[in-house]
């Protein structure tokens, strides 16, 4: 299956976002799905086939309405409350859970069915108690970009374990004053987890309706201490880098400073767009394993879900439409994210592209979720991680002080309510 891997292209703004209506938006009778904008490239092409496939295969006029990522959170809160959420949304995956348990979503295990044909992680953080609230739809992960040209430079190989990541990154240090060999950044906890779960750690666990985080654990402070000390030991971060978020890492890199990186499958794009010389000199590789293999990595994506009070049965067929195997594919392609079924996505891990390989690997190997919990997100909101990484860091509090009470944190916050 070809792909380009340009990952990154401009959305329209919330101001000029797209209204496909067939029936007008607050028609009683309409039938009104919400789309996410602001990582993906312009869908509205894309959508108003879509419309019109809807409406030939059942009669049915949709208005389809993109709402930005960044205001998305709230507005489905209010519209939950007031009755005014639409028929079939995109959900973000660590929403779901939280949606769910409001009793904002339908269940829709029946429609779902078999989930083996999914991208597991995906499939996982659409369930809740044993049912399915989320059509899994597509996904990206996070993986190493670095400098080719450096590594040549350098006679470095792609490193397929922790401590020849380590001797990569300290060689890098070593030999170019001028670069961040690999920054740690302080903001971007998603850098943070492979750490943790590729040496066997845990976020947190659910046994009998309890939470238990395992951050305290000693696989989890092994792998924060690992990846804190590239910084505070290693020296192959940069003053500052405690507070950069993702932004910040990938400006830095674009404009020459950063060597290797954790970063999104949807980024390289972006940074050949914001720096055009850079073209052919960047390359990806799966966050490697502490000892071989791939470390497990964040996938973030979205599942399709209808909302409660939607008209279920359009709604189920609006789903169907989307997840057709022609119209997951052209979404893929055009939205370059990867497909959430397993099947789709495995051309892609044979692919020649060496910035599109790398990251389906990651992805099919290696795709990791958060707790699925219906208070993640508050954890999240209460950048509980943040501040366990940032103190660290900052050699405020040790491993072990700051995983102590960023564990106590997960867990009060996790097992609200229960």
């Amino acid at each position: 299956m070809a792909r380009n891997h340009t990952l990154y292209f401009t959305a329209p703004s919330a101001a000029l976002a797209l209204v496909i209506s067939g029936c007008g938006i607050g028609e009683e009778d309409s039938f009104d799905v919400w789309i996410m904008q602001g990582t993906n490239p312009d869908a509205t092409a894309y959508f108003e086939d879509i419309a019109d496939q809807f409406e030939e295969e059942t009669g049915v006029e949709a208005n389809i309405e993109f709402q930005d990522w960044a205001d998305a959170h709230d507005q489905f809160v209010t519209a939950m409350a007031g009755d005014t959420a639409p028929d079939v949304a995109e959900v973000g995956t660590t929403w779901t859970p939280e949606f769910a348990a409001a009793g904002g979503l339908v269940d829709i295990t029946d429609q779902v069915g078999d989930t083996d044909r999914f991208v597991d992680a995906l499939a996982e953080a659409g369930e809740l108690d044993g049912r399915m609230y989320g059509m899994p739809w597509y996904a990206g992960v996070r993986s190493v970009v670095y400098r080719t040209d450096v590594f040549e430079e350098l006679d470095l190989e792609e490193p397929g374990n922790w401590d020849e990541l380590r001797e990569v990154a300290t060689t890098i240090a070593d030999e170019r004053d001028d670069m961040a060999a690999f920054p740690v950044a302080g903001g971007a906890t998603q850098q943070m987890l492979p750490f943790i779960w590729g040496n066997g750690g845990e976020l947190a666990t659910e046994e009998d309706g309890t939470w238990s985080s395992g951050l305290a654990s000693a696989e989890a402070r092994e792998g924060i201490e690992f990846y804190t000390n590239l910084d505070l030991e290693d020296g192959t971060s940069t003053a500052g880098a405690a507070t950069w978020d993702e932004a910040d890492l990938q400006d830095n890199f674009i404009d020459g400073n950063v060597a290797m990186m954790i970063s999104g499958s949807w980024t390289p794009s972006a940074i050949l767009e914001g720096n055009p010389d850079l073209e052919g000199d960047i390359g990806a590789f799966p966050i490697p394993g502490r000892d071989g293999g791939i470390s497990p990595a964040f996938l973030g994506g979205s599942h399709l879900a209808v909302m409660d009070g939607a008209d279920e049965e359009a709604a189920g067929s609006f789903i169907e439409l989307l997840t057709e195997e022609e119209n997951l594919r052209r979404w893929a392609e055009e939205s370059t994210y990867f497909p959430g079924v397993q099947e789709q996505l495995d051309p892609y891990t044979e692919s020649d592209d060496p910035l599109v390989r790398p990251f389906a690997e990651q992805m099919s190997e290696g795709g990791a979720t958060v707790p699925v919990s219906e208070n993640w997100g508050k954890v999240e909101g209460d950048e509980t991680l943040t501040t366990m990484l940032q103190s660290v860091l900052d050699e405020r509090a040790t491993v072990d002080e700051a995983t102590e009470e960023a564990a106590t944190a997960v867990d009060e916050t996790l097992n609200e309510g229960s």
